[in-house]
């Protein structure tokens, strides 16, 4: 099954409470940190609600 793999880009701070709880909850802390969760609508849910703090590409 095909993976996701999303890296923080930006920061959380200063932003609404609902998108640094989506960061965390994707298990992203600070700047640089990547993560490689697998593919579901529900993850795909949640990087759409940040993607201007985060960068994700599909891997095998």
């Amino acid at each position: 099954m095909a993976s996701l793999k999303v890296t923080q880009v930006k920061s959380g701070i200063g932003r609404p409470q609902n998108q640094r709880n989506t960061l965390r909850s994707l298990g992203l802390k600070r700047i640089g940190d990547v993560v490689v969760k697998e593919d579901r609508p529900e993850l795909r849910g949640m990087v759409e609600t940040i993607p201007h703090l985060v960068t994700f590409e599909e891997v095998e």
